[in-house]
């Protein structure tokens, strides 16, 4: 792998989406570091809520700007803490198992 010269424009994008998780995530915690898959800048946001689909529907917009208008390889991959994800593990979980009726000659699933 070669070596990451900083790059002034990544690094502002960066900073700028970081800002915008703050504003609806003001706990979260950030990992900056460089990918393979593809190439570029990777942003880690760990967000402490149950769907962190939430904090890209924040963000998407101006991370698409920055990705295809701006030409940026920068890219965002929002987490939840480790702690968050153990404990959801260890919770007992129902068994889920598909309901079939049978109404009026159809088959409801």
């Amino acid at each position: 792998m070669r070596e990451h010269q900083p790059d002034p424009k990544v690094e502002a994008a960066v900073n700028e989406l970081q800002g915008l998780v703050k504003q609806s995530y003001p706990n979260a915690t950030f990992d900056v570091y460089q990918g393979e898959d593809p190439e570029g800048t990777y942003l880690r946001a760990t967000v402490d809520i149950e769907d962190t689909d939430e904090v890209m529907d924040k963000v998407i917009d101006r991370l698409l700007e920055i990705q295809v208008d701006e030409a940026l390889p920068v890219y965002l991959i929002p987490v939840r803490p480790i702690e968050r994800v153990l404990e959801e593990l260890d919770k007992p979980r129902r068994k889920l198992r598909s309901r079939i009726e049978v109404e009026e000659g159809r088959l409801a699933i």
